[in-house]
């Protein structure tokens, strides 16, 4: 097995405070010639201790993706955070976990990294025991940006609120949601304006309803600009179920049962109901007119 240097964290929207602890990762692994990985959770400890559900910025497989495409992490091991880790000595996880399990020879966490039964495994513990174990440990102190911690509790109001293009000054990359396309009710292709659909992971957020300037990225490679609302649809549905739908510009395809990937730039306007599906028609209209401006304009192919 190859050496690990591990950074440690839930790793939320893998936002700029979290990329310090990633590049600190990989630059340690390539001093020590060994692999740069992250140690996180399937799911938020903090719901599994409450039994209440914390709304999270990305899915596990977002989190997976950002990690290892924006930060070049070879391996995200994703632990299931079961009754067995819950009441794991913080000592165990260190030495039994992450050293014997998973070959760290370097470790990596935050100024506010808790760990083990009831979260008794703090950074100054962990420094200590790395020390007597004589493996490398780097705690790294909190990241500010205008004056703010960036931290995925901000980034979350932010992007309740619609307000993505600040979300993506504390990520450090626009936020995104990755799924694969579902059949909506084809309301688009009655009107010409064919979107995709895709369902929203449970306990993940979506962004304020309304209406974005998105682009998408699909499978292949290419990339295309989108105009994505996030809502109900109330003008053709009294469902009241949320979807995210898509009408990509200048793409002409089938992309059923793909994955793609949605990243949201600025928020255009909010969720209407309207009169008519023509009146809807001549929005979406005014709606990609005003997205190829955003492009045009910010300078963005």
């Amino acid at each position: 097995m190859k050496p690990t240097v591990i950074a440690l964290g839930f790793f939320d929207g893998v936002h700029k405070g979290h990329g310090e602890l990633l590049k600190c990762a990989v630059q340690r692994a390539k001093e020590l010639g060994a692999a740069p990985a992250v140690f996180t959770f399937d799911r938020p400890p903090k719901e599994v201790v409450t039994g209440k559900p914390v709304f999270l910025i990305n899915s596990a497989e977002d989190r997976q993706d950002l990690i290892h495409r924006i930060y070049g992490i070879e391996q995200v091991i994703l632990a299931p955070f079961d009754e067995k880790m819950m009441t794991m000595h913080w000592e165990d996880f260190i030495t039994e976990l992450l050293i014997k399990q998973y070959g760290a020879v370097h470790l990596v966490a935050g100024h506010d990294y808790h760990f083990g039964y009831k979260n008794e495994g703090t950074p100054e513990l962990l420094m200590q025991k790395c020390r007597e174990l004589g493996i490398g440990c780097d705690i790294i102190p909190k990241v500010e940006y205008d004056g703010i911690t960036v931290s995925s509790t901000y980034i979350r109001t932010l992007v309740k609120n619609g307000e993505l293009e600040r979300a993506a000054e504390f990520l450090g990359h626009r936020h995104c949601l990755s799924q694969t396309v579902t059949h909506g009710h084809r309301i688009g292709r009655t009107i010409g304006i064919p979107t995709v659909n895709l369902a929203v992971p449970g306990h993940v957020l979506v962004p304020d309803h309304g209406v974005y300037v998105t682009r998408v990225y699909l499978p292949d490679g290419r990339s295309f600009p989108g105009v994505t609302n996030v809502g109900t649809r109330p003008t053709v549905s009294e469902s009241g179920t949320i979807s995210v739908e898509t009408f990509i510009l200048d793409f002409d395809g089938d992309l059923y049962e793909q994955r793609i990937r949605v990243e949201f730039f600025t928020h255009l306007r909010g969720e209407q109901k309207f009169s008519s599906l023509e009146e809807l028609k001549q929005q979406i209209h005014r709606d990609i007119a005003a997205t190829r401006a955003y492009f045009h304009e910010n300078g963005i192919d």
